[in-house]
């Protein structure tokens, strides 16, 4: 899960960090400076008050509350003339007794350590003032309670807000485990195929390749533009090894190559193994059976406006139709111009004579079919031609698509020799791992990564 799913921890990590160094950035500075009362009673009086050290704790306690009160800010405001009310001035300071002292210590927050000093010292010397007038009896002289300053409100060069590092640290955890809840979410709720036993357990079919995601597949579609060894290249290699033992009695000569929905990579798939095949000297025809959105003449640079429905209309003969990839070798049978009725074409008796004519002159016929689940051309197709491949997409795929799709093929009688898997990740793991990754210098062969890709 954490393979599949690390792009969407990373994101949660990285806008968690974001936001927290956003929010750290637009918050002002604050500084804090302390200063330490010690509170005493008068020995004569301790009786007064209660038993040994305890009482004087408890009343110490007391005092800390202080701090905040109107009364004592009033005279804080007054003595630095600020403009600011009891309650302001109050959000500002704070008093903590340390657990068993008694200590008092008196804290003010400041946008500056100078301001932040300034008040802690005046908040000190009027708390000081302020305990000893509230228990000094009244008719005596002296106070029952000593309050001493033992240490001055100190200078704090540090601000203590806001506290980037802390925030960033806090946000980077919280980001972690966030982004791996989402990402389990994710994948709990992911129905798409993502390994071979998912593949083998939908279509009840075995699968027969897997073709791994590669960068130069915008620039370098087909077989024939790559160089030397290829993940890409092997793969393809291996589905035309597999293609032998399908059957061995009666090996097929004519495949429909297909997929449940548009997207899957089956054009690709159709001619790149046309081409494999035709590297190994095999005689080979590809058939751009997909009347409603021809794409195989593109992919090969070859004319598309001649082909199979102007065969089957009789405007061109079928020798004259038939095109040839120079750079492959591979025979070409575009799909002509687009009839308005493409699945009637494809079911006539026409073109199934078509089909079992060339299958005779071939040693392979490929033909690329449209999507299953949005037409039934290509179910047609498939009951014309010895059988079908089908070609499914990791991660994109859904269950449901994959296993309609091989229904809709064994409903009409149409043989599935099996699956593609296209366009798996390198960090898929686990059930891929047929091949090797390798790079080539222009001169000596070098390993560069780990196994990888089918079962």
């Amino acid at each position: 899960m954490l393979r599949r799913r690390w792009k969407t921890i990373a994101a949660m990590f990285l806008l968690a960090v974001v936001i927290s160094g956003v929010i750290s950035a637009a918050t002002p500075k604050r500084y804090e400076s302390t200063a330490s009362v010690f509170v005493t009673a008068d020995a004569r009086n301790i009786s007064e008050l209660g038993t040994g050290s305890f009482a004087i704790t408890g009343r110490v306690a007391s005092y800390a509350s202080l701090a905040g009160q109107n009364g004592l800010m009033q005279r804080v405001i007054d003595r630095l003339n600020l403009q600011i009310s009891p309650d302001q001035l109050a959000s500002r300071v704070s008093a903590e007794v340390p657990e068993g002292t008694t200590f008092v210590d008196v804290s003010a927050k400041e946008d500056t350590a100078v301001k932040a000093q300034i008040l802690a010292t005046a908040l000190s010397e009027e708390f000081v003032k302020y305990i000893e007038e509230l228990e000094t009896p009244n008719g005596q002289e002296a106070s029952q309670i000593k309050a001493t300053i033992t240490n001055p409100a100190n200078f704090n060069r540090d601000p203590v807000a806001p506290q980037t590092m802390l925030n960033l640290i806090i946000a980077a955890l919280l980001g972690l485990v966030l982004g791996a809840g989402l990402a389990l979410i994710r994948d709990l709720l992911d129905n798409t195929v993502k390994s071979v036993e998912d593949v083998e357990e939908v279509t009840k079919a075995p699968v027969m390749a897997s073709v791994g995601i590669d960068k130069t597949m915008g620039k370098q579609p087909m077989l024939t533009d790559v160089k030397g060894f290829s993940p890409r290249g092997e793969a393809f290699r291996m589905l035309r090894t597999n293609l032998q033992y399908l059957d061995l009695d009666n090996p097929p000569k004519s495949l429909v190559i297909t997929s449940a929905i548009a997207g899957e990579g089956k054009t690709s798939t159709s001619t790149n193994l046309a081409v494999a095949l035709a590297q190994a000297g095999r005689r080979v025809l590809l058939i751009d059976g997909d009347l409603r959105r021809p794409r195989v003449a593109a992919l090969l640079g070859l004319e598309s406006s001649v082909g199979l429905t102007t065969v089957l209309v009789g405007r061109t003969k079928l020798e004259e139709s038939i095109q040839r990839h120079q750079a492959s070798g591979v025979y070409f049978l575009a799909g002509g111009p687009t009839p308005p009725n493409p699945t009637e074409v494809l079911q006539s008796q026409a073109t199934h004579d078509l089909l079992a004519k060339l299958r005779a002159a071939y040693d392979a016929v490929i033909i690329d079919a449209p999507p299953l689940l949005p037409v039934a051309d290509a179910a047609i197709l498939g009951t014309a031609a010895d059988g079908a491949i089908l070609v499914t997409r990791h991660g994109k795929t859904h269950r449901e698509e994959l296993e309609a799709a091989a229904q809709r093929l064994d409903k009409v009688g149409a043989r599935l020799f099996g699956t593609v898997v296209n366009m798996i990740p390198k960090r898929s793991g686990g059930s891929y791992s047929y091949y090797y990754y390798y790079e080539y210098d222009t001169s000596t062969p070098r390993k560069s990564g780990g196994a990888r890709v089918a079962k």
